[in-house]
């Protein structure tokens, strides 16, 4: 089998006495694929991230343990106008529907020469895959960053048995229409040349209606294929020593109220904002919930070399303050922000929280949807956006929440809260069930399938 994604399952570190030290890859494909094909044999395909990691490739010191390791040491240049360019400011924001139109995106030379980067990265991976794919071996391809690998594949390697998955939503034809049309339909006809698997089927109709109308083509293969949680991680972390110190930690700090929780990185589809703005309103409608409940907010940086994601950080900040400075007692702190990324932490809130807000504008899936009521001890209410892929899973035990109406999302905590005892406990026990129905290794079993199924 071959793994092919922008992160790799490690990273390295050069040392002052020239040897290597290493450290588990960042990122939620890593995280979802790492545990499941550790030791198996894989080769895992990936960018070298860093100075350590090129460092390492030169060296020849970049290997794993667990798997037969490939590091791309690309070009800088081009791997930065690849990632940070058309990755993450460009694509990211399209099927994230986060751009203000008015004013961005703006195609120029510029875009011209951020494109061919963009290309020519996923040339390298294409071409590392055709070198490393043996007859029968399935070739996962993983998210939108190399979204052009399949049809540079297809055209040298067409015995390779090949799947593609997006982990973020697709974008729908208004939205993909933005895109410069030569890039659009290059984007979609790599796609449609092998299986195309997406957390949701919404993703996956709104994938299918742009390859026709955008770009007048029939799509591919295409599938919903929800990722799912890895009990047995979960269950080792939740009885942990560190989790067990951090739930005590909570304890201290919350001192026996209610817990409404958020898990997220700092990200603008996440929606943070309105979820601190829609607790503002919570409390000045019910003055009987102030100092009863605090809101623990368990935020981790993310990609703060973009302006836009130091800007919204910044109006993270700047919210919770504010809901601080307008209701804070001597003895309460309404907003308990947390900015540190401590797993640990995340877990024992996840074990601790009373309601669990996870409002996206848009997400792919949101595992910290399923995480969170497989863990919680306290039948723990999710409030969960409807335009999280998690919702077609977990909506009917879920209250669902309006991700741009902070009135409604207010009104789902005032539900959440006054919830009685019999219903917390049905809707929690429905969750723990859907959440533990379907694991890690169900998700990874169907795209190895269809990968077989289209090759056969």
């Amino acid at each position: 089998m071959i793994v092919a994604s922008h992160r790799g399952p490690e990273r390295f570190q050069r040392e002052a006495d020239g040897t290597f030290t290493r450290q588990r890859g960042a990122g939620g494909v890593v995280s979802a694929l790492q545990p499941l094909l550790a030791g198996g044999g894989a080769a895992w395909i990936a960018a070298a991230m860093g100075d350590g990691d090129r460092a390492a490739v030169a060296a020849g010191a970049a290997r794993s343990d667990d798997f037969d390791l490939h590091l791309l040491s690309l070009d800088p240049d081009a791997h930065r106008l690849h990632y940070d360019l058309i990755s993450n400011s460009l694509l990211w924001f399209l099927h994230h529907g986060l751009f203000d139109l008015p004013r961005r995106p703006v195609f120029d030379d510029r875009f011209e020469e951020a494109w061919s980067a963009f290309r020519s990265v996923n040339q390298a991976f294409a071409d590392e895959i055709v070198s490393a794919a043996r007859d029968g071996d399935p070739v996962l391809v993983q998210d939108y960053h190399l979204a052009l690998v399949p049809a540079m594949v297809r055209a040298q390697r067409p015995d390779v048995s090949l799947v593609y998955f997006q982990h973020t939503p697709h974008c729908g034809p208004n939205s993909m229409g933005v895109l410069p049309t030569t890039a659009a339909t290059e984007l979609l006809a790599s796609m449609r040349s092998c299986p195309t698997g997406f957390h949701s089927q919404r993703w996956v109709r709104a994938y299918e209606a742009c390859c026709e109308i955008v770009a007048g083509m029939a799509p591919g293969p295409a599938f919903a294929a929800p990722l799912g949680i890895d009990p047995e991680a979960l269950d080792a972390s939740a009885s942990g020593p560190e989790a067990s110190r951090e739930l005590a930690l909570l304890d201290d700090l919350v001192d026996g109220r209610r817990v409404i929780l958020r898990v997220d990185r700092i990200e603008p589809s996440k929606n943070i904002v309105r979820g601190f703005l829609a607790y503002d309103l919570f409390l000045e409608r019910n003055p009987q919930w102030r100092e009863r409940v605090v809101f623990v907010a368990l935020l981790y940086a993310s990609r703060e070399n973009l302006a836009e994601y130091q800007a919204y950080r910044a109006e993270v900040e700047h919210a919770a303050e504010r809901v601080n400075n307008r209701w804070a007692t001597a003895g309460w702190t309404p907003i308990a922000l947390d900015p540190e990324d401590v797993y640990p932490r995340s877990v024992a809130g996840m074990c601790r929280y009373d309601v669990l807000l996870v409002n996206p504008l848009k997400d792919g899936l949101n595992l910290v949807a399923k995480e969170g009521p497989y863990l919680n001890e306290r039948d723990g209410v999710l409030a969960l956006s409807t335009e999280a892929g998690a919702f077609d899973e977990l909506g009917d035990a879920a209250l669902a929440v309006h991700p741009f109406d902070i009135a409604q999302t207010a009104s789902v905590f005032e539900s959440a809260l006054a919830m009685d005892s019999d219903e917390r406990k049905a809707r929690a026990a429905r969750l723990r069930e859907l959440t533990a129905s379907r694991t890690s290794r169900h998700w990874l079993d169907e795209l190895v399938a269809h990968a077989r199924a289209e090759a056969g």
